[in-house]
């Protein structure tokens, strides 16, 4: 036994105590095959999986260095049949390689016989190959390349990708450093993709995605696509890159559902290009439409099934997917690795707020109490309505009033999911909000005037929960969500994260009716914020109101 800041566990958890001196270095240590699941004050819980080996062995370590990061950090002897584990699991990566054959094109090599003849053998794998030219060999058809290695990755033989990229049409993107450097963090996320050609860089909202996407683009130099989650994050991209860049606004072209300009870079909404026209998805075609260099993936945790469809026929471009947080909840983050790359960066939210680069945030769950005639109402509700009930009780009307009071003059964003609660809100509190059908134009206005101090306070649906860059705000008021979505708890917070002028904490608030399914949710919800080492206080919405009125 040594006295080291880990406990490694059969289960393939690892607990690491924080204050422990060599915390530091052990969390560098095990964060490129370990994957964060809970971090709260004291002891931080990582777990070993298959995906986050593989993501390991992607980014060039290998079985040797994970053990030894073990071996060498337990305070305990670390579980024999976890090490093996670990070092079988990694080395089914790669013992089928996709590479470019200067005769034949492109082709799957076995450096493990029996491996290809077990999945020549599976019928989901079998109709993407082609002919086999020798024992070890098998011709693909590049448009199969991606689809055959989320095949490969679903039966546990993940395949290295060394078939390489085509450079695409070139085009001139320099970085404009005025007044402003990429910061630390930022220049080794470039680099992490920049090395392995394409995969994901996690960095906390607020921590500038924005600006390693513009300088992976000045790497590429090259046309770029650009996928975004609406309208207003596309102009807010494109606001960036003419300040940050040398792109002029002529060379930005935008494709959404009022534009349809294709241009050397080019900015599409998600929405437009999953929309469907007579059976079919025709926007799809954008893809094809030039010879594009580098592709883009913002709020890859978001990537509809129809884009996942299409990335799998664009394996010889480049690919950087942008996120906060890999959590999807589908499921699908095998996809991601498989279809965008592995993960090539990541640095924790708690650790980037600890450089200054975030702001700090204070979250708190307000409980309140429904009444006897809404306990009522919702004991004898359906059950596919009981959420909606509650989430949107009239008696969270006040206390979100009153948790407001207790922030005059700060800039504050109440967020919810149902539209008739968001006017109700929106009345009482005497501000504007912005909703889906709010038009793009009226949006950017209202927003604008959010960030000059105009409105001092906006009810947003769930159009706001993604890059919508509002830094100015320090409050947030969650009132209700898309049941227990985490991916969403974290866009939410991220709202606030912007650092502030002052140095200001930001506040972020739950209200949640006791005693139903919103505590259920919510407490799912939280899981990705205690993941990132934030604590969720919880108060009684009685103290913020003070005693009833005899």
């Amino acid at each position: 036994m040594t006295d080291g800041p880990l406990i490694v566990q059969s289960d393939k958890t690892l607990l690491l105590e924080v204050e422990h001196p060599a915390a530091a270095e052990a969390r560098a240590a095990i964060a490129p095959f370990a994957e964060l699941e809970r971090a709260p004050e004291h002891v931080h819980t990582y777990r070993v999986t298959p995906l986050a080996l593989w993501n390991a062995r992607a980014a060039g370590h290998d079985a040797e260095q994970v053990v030894d990061a073990l071996v060498r950090f337990s305070r305990y002897a670390v579980p024999q049949p976890l090490l093996v584990d670990v070092v079988d699991t990694m080395g089914r990566y790669g013992r089928l390689q996709l590479v470019k054959s200067p005769v034949h094109g492109l082709v799957l090599v076995s450096l493990d016989r029996a491996v290809l003849e077990e999945i020549l053998r599976q019928k989901k794998i079998a109709p993407l190959l082609g002919t086999r030219l020798d024992d070890d060999t098998v011709l693909v058809h590049p448009s199969e390349r991606g689809r055959l290695k989320q095949a490969l990755l679903k039966v546990g033989w993940p395949a290295e990708d060394l078939a390489g990229y085509v450079d695409g049409e070139h085009h001139p993107i320099e970085l404009r450093e005025n007044g402003w450097t990429l910061r630390d963090y930022q220049r080794d996320a470039v680099s992490g993709f920049w090395a392995g050609g394409s995969g994901v860089v996690v960095l906390p909202c607020g921590a500038g995605k924005t600006l390693v996407g513009a300088a992976a683009m000045a790497e590429a130099q090259a046309t770029t696509l650009i996928l975004v989650t609406n309208t207003v994050a596309g102009r807010q991209w494109k606001r960036e890159l003419v300040a940050r860049t040398s792109l002029t606004e002529d060379e930005i072209g935008e494709y959404s559902g009022e534009r349809k300009e294709i241009r050397p870079v080019t900015i599409a909404t998600y929405q437009v290009m999953t929309r469907k026209s007579r059976g079919e998805y025709r926007h799809l075609e954008l893809f094809d439409s030039r010879d594009w260099g580098l592709i883009v993936y913002d709020e890859v945790h978001l990537l509809p099934a129809p884009v996942f469809r299409m990335t799998a026929d664009l394996q010889s471009r480049r690919r950087l997917g942008l996120t906060a947080t890999l959590v999807r909840e589908d499921g699908r983050e095998g996809d991601v690795f498989s279809l965008i790359g592995p993960k090539r960066y990541d640095a924790p939210w708690r650790d980037i707020e600890q450089q200054g680069w975030i702001a700090p945030a204070d979250c708190v769950e307000v409980r309140v109490t429904l009444t006897d005639a809404e306990r009522l109402g919702y004991a004898t509700a359906e059950a596919d309505e009981r959420y909606k009930l509650c989430a949107t009780a009239r008696t969270k009307v006040p206390v979100v009033r009153a948790i407001l009071d207790q922030h005059p003059g700060e800039p504050a964003l109440v967020i919810g999911a149902y539209l008739e609660q968001l006017h109700e809100l929106a009345e009482d509190l005497d501000c504007p909000v912005v909703e889906g059908s709010t038009k793009n134009k009226e949006r950017e206005a209202l927003f604008d005037a959010f960030r000059r101090g105009e409105v001092p306070r906006l009810v947003v649906s769930k159009v706001a929960n993604f890059s919508i860059d509002l830094p100015e705000a320090s409050v947030a008021v969650q009132v209700s969500g898309t049941f227990g979505s985490r991916q969403e708890e974290a866009q939410r917070l991220g709202r606030l994260l912007r650092p502030k002028g002052d140095h200001r904490q930001a506040h972020f608030y739950s209200v949640i009716s006791r005693d139903t399914l919103d505590t259920e949710y919510a407490a799912h919800r939280q899981r990705f914020l205690a993941e990132q080492g934030y604590a969720y206080r919880i108060m009684d919405a009685d103290d913020l109101l003070g005693p009833p009125v005899v």
